[in-house]
């Protein structure tokens, strides 16, 4: 059964995080999202929410600059902060002296592979995976290797075992690159996945790097296992930023968290490349860490009525559409092989629907008839979105 929007509320009068119009949000937003594409399509592709802000990091915000605070930023607060929410919503202590401010998840990412491996060197990743991955990887001057997750969209460790095994025997010094939840499919890995991993980096001597900025926004039929505390991590790093979980990609701040044999490696990165955080993004994600708790709660609860929604739909309008039912994140993998619609389905369905979906060939080899579709908005503009393929199709 579908909740409603009184059962996922906040407290009374609370109107739902995810509730801006979409002709509100066509006006009013600025960012690429909005931007990319005409004024008549809906855009579900890129990973930016059509939330209401949190107020916590309004307030934070708008006090700093109306008072002039717009210098530099000192990340001590934000990484207090973040151990803080970390202990207490993750059960992950973490010491914030070992920490390395960023100025967002995928430049952490980029530091630290250049660190861990040379030039034309190999970074594993399991495919379907986070496009932006693709990207990084090149732009640091690595070779991605591909090892797909399982036809049941977990962590293939007989293909990471084999992968690994072949690198380590040329003598690359290689990393893995790990989506923790996953994106795009939504999975949540689980403790005994991520030690199963851990085992097998260590053994090939491959180093883990994780990027879990969708941590927070996990599922309440799920449960969040940060990497670093799994045993046999002590290696292994984690990156992750606010960005995703409150909607602030525009307010640029992240963490690089080395595992406990790892610190040295994170001090031999050049100091200047820690000071790119933004200085409001440091305060924004602060108080989000801080006194947006509440808020994310009801995010999510929103969230987790969006994707039995978005289920419910695709079954009585899209029969010929294969969800993969996500455990995290505010983005479902959706197989369209079954629309015949071509070798570039996401694109017939712009033209044709006017909606919008990230195209699966940019997630990896072999998902060329795939498509990610983005459910972080109010369930009118979901059900529009849906109306709007089933219609286009006939």
């Amino acid at each position: 059964m579908v909740e409603t929007r009184d059962e996922v509320g906040g407290a009374a009068g609370d109107a739902p995080i995810l509730s801006v119009p979409l002709v509100q949000l066509s006006r009013d937003r600025t960012s690429v999202k909005w931007r990319r594409y005409a004024d008549d399509v809906i855009p579900m592709w890129i990973a930016e929410m059509d939330s209401t802000p949190c107020p916590p990091v309004v307030e934070a915000v708008q006090a700093a600059v109306g008072c002039g605070d717009t210098g530099y930023a000192t990340t001590q607060s934000y990484v207090e902060a973040f151990a803080s929410f970390a202990a207490d919503e993750m059960g992950w202590q973490v010491d914030p002296s070992v920490t390395v401010g960023v100025a967002d998840v995928l430049s952490g990412v980029t530091h630290l592979l250049r660190l861990l491996t040379d030039p034309g060197g190999p970074v594993v990743t399991s495919v379907p995976a986070y496009n932006a991955f693709f990207e990084v990887i090149e732009a640091c001057g690595r070779r991605v290797v591909e090892a797909p997750l399982t036809a049941d969209h977990r962590l293939d460790l007989d293909r990471l075992a084999t992968v690994f095994g072949e690198l380590a025997a040329a003598g690359e010094r290689t990393a893995y690159l790990l989506s923790n939840p996953h994106n795009p499919t939504g999975t949540v890995h689980s403790a005994e996945e991520l030690a199963s991993l851990a085992a097998l980096a260590d053994a090939h001597g491959v180093r883990v790097v994780s990027d879990e900025v969708h941590g927070p926004l996990v599922m309440p039929t799920s449960t969040f296992v940060p990497y670093l505390t799994v045993p046999g991590t002590e290696r292994g790093f984690t990156v992750t930023s606010a960005s995703k979980s409150w909607n602030l990609a525009g307010l640029k701040a992240a963490v690089v968290v080395p595992g406990a044999d790892s610190v040295d490696d994170v001090r031999r990165l050049h100091p200047f490349l820690t000071y790119g955080a933004s200085h409001l993004g440091v305060i924004a994600q602060a108080a989000a860490y801080r006194d947006g708790r509440d808020w994310l709660r009801r995010l999510v609860a929103e969230l987790d009525a969006n994707r039995h929604l978005l289920r419910a739909l695709v079954s009585e309008r899209l029969p010929g559409v294969r969800l993969v039912m996500p455990e995290a994140t505010f983005l479902a993998w959706l197989d369209l092989d079954g629309l015949g619609l071509g070798p570039d389905p996401a694109l017939e369905l712009l033209h044709r629907s006017r909606v919008a979906l990230s195209p699966g060939a940019i997630f990896g080899s072999g998902n060329r008839t795939c498509a990610r579709l983005n459910f972080g908005t109010s369930p009118e503009i979901l059900r529009e979105a849906v109306d709007r393929i089933a219609s286009s199709l006939g």
